[in-house]
């Protein structure tokens, strides 16, 4: 197990997903990834923003953390520079990685519901505070 900084990219009632296939089986993950020894939470998770989506990030707030294989902690952010799609994280350029594909995805927040979102109850807090 091993802590996670994980962000909350919302705009326009979309929020940003990594759509992950793995062993046949599609799920969805928060963009981030794990926390070095190094680093704060909140580093990890403009570091691992940068790598998987390719923006920089501000991180505004402390949306959530939960217990979900190691502590896991979750934060509001905004981009600031960038493009969605960019990203050039091992996960996109190492093809002998074998752990399936990321896709970079802007979900309606209206469908989370509705797709494999993991950890659950973080797209249920978000789908409760986001929708009017």
């Amino acid at each position: 197990m091993r802590d996670r900084g994980s962000c909350i990219l919302v705009k326009n009632q979309k929020i940003v997903l990594i759509k992950r296939i793995r062993e046949g089986i599609v799920y969805y993950v928060f963009p981030g990834g794990g926390i070095e020894e190094d680093e704060t939470p909140e580093e990890a998770t403009k570091r691992e923003v940068l790598e998987e989506l390719g923006v920089k990030i501000h991180v505004e707030d402390c949306f959530q953390i939960i217990q979900y294989n190691g502590t896991q902690y979750f934060f509001k952010e905004e981009i600031i520079e960038g493009n969605i799609g960019n990203g050039q994280g091992e996960e996109f350029t190492n093809p002998t990685r074998n752990r399936g594909t990321y896709e970079p995805m802007r979900i309606p927040i209206g469908n989370l519901h509705l797709i494999d979102v993991r950890p659950s109850e973080v797209a249920a807090s978000i789908q409760a505070i986001f929708i009017k």
